[in-house]
């Protein structure tokens, strides 16, 4: 079903199960996703007709489906995701670079057990103001979330929509006067931003944390990896942060696949540089091209 509806003065697109209408008919109070979080997505950024990263959101999403036992239908593949995709971004008729969200949920009744493992999927898009990945110069002060911790589990790893702790934790940089907030493990080590991965420079050395310490497997963490293993003036190492660290770092940065980089330039007293950031976003800007 592909529907339009309004919020504010903005205008999104719903693809559901590949079929077009007014409405979506979206029963909440019979959906798992809304009731019990019992669903997956992908955020995905749409040039024109480009996918970018197509491979790795749909790996990453049936990898997802498998881990949270879901059945994966016979005629979902990556040509199929991509065709669902590009239906809804053609109604678009703008041409722009899109924001795309591919959200999968279990279609079944029951409580916490569900009677069905059967899927289905809804897809919604609004617009982005560049294709390009834009290099920001502004404030960017974060601070520590430490009210709640993210488990070091698997499902940590999976984009699902229990998403409490990052809610939270925006609502507590917003009342803080902070732009994002760092997230922690049950270890105290610092697991990744509200919002993406996080990256750390001290020296010659590019610090994120590994996913065994419960990060998202992010889809630009896994170009950031890359494209730093190229770079000969510096050294790509996954290993555990400790909100120490933090103070002894020249550099920090957030990555998600709609910003790219976003650089940190305040963490309590210590002020951070951003060239390394600002190269890797000109490399990532020449990936996608």
């Amino acid at each position: 079903i592909c529907s339009r509806y309004k919020r504010r003065d903005l205008f999104f697109m719903i693809n559901f199960n590949g079929n077009i209408q007014d409405v979506s008919n979206f029963a909440v109070e019979n959906n798992r996703g809304f009731l019990f979080g019992d669903a997956i997505f992908e955020t995905i950024k749409v040039n024109g007709t480009k996918i970018l990263f197509l491979e790795e959101h749909y790996l990453r999403l049936m990898a997802s489906m498998r881990i949270c036992r879901m059945e994966i239908p016979m005629n979902f593949t990556m040509e199929f995701m991509e065709e669902q995709i590009l239906k809804l971004i053609e109604l678009q008729k703008n041409n722009v670079s899109n924001r795309v969200r591919f959200t999968v949920y279990r279609n079944a009744e029951g409580f916490y057990n569900p009677t069905s493992n059967d899927v289905q999927f809804i897809i919604t898009c609004s617009e982005l103001s560049s294709d390009k990945y834009l290099f920001s110069t502004s404030n960017y002060e974060i601070e520590l979330f430490k009210d709640f911790h993210v488990s070091k589990h698997l499902l940590s790893t999976l984009k699902t929509n229990n998403k409490m702790i990052n809610v939270v934790a925006s609502v507590f940089a917003k009342d803080n006067g902070f732009e994002n907030c760092l997230l922690i493990n049950d270890d105290k080590n610092v697991v990744e931003a509200i919002n993406g991965n996080v990256f750390m420079k001290m020296g010659n050395q590019l610090i994120t944390p590994p996913t065994s310490d419960g990060c998202l497997n992010g889809i630009m963490r896994k170009q950031i990896l890359a494209i730093v293993n190229k770079m000969e003036n510096i050294q790509i190492i996954e290993k555990s942060i400790s909100p120490f660290d933090l103070q002894k770092a020249d550099e920090l940065f957030i990555t998600n696949v709609i910003t790219g980089i976003q650089p940190i330039t305040k963490y309590r007293k210590k002020e951070f540089t951003s060239e390394v950031s600002e190269e890797i976003t000109e490399l990532l800007n020449n990936l996608i091209n």
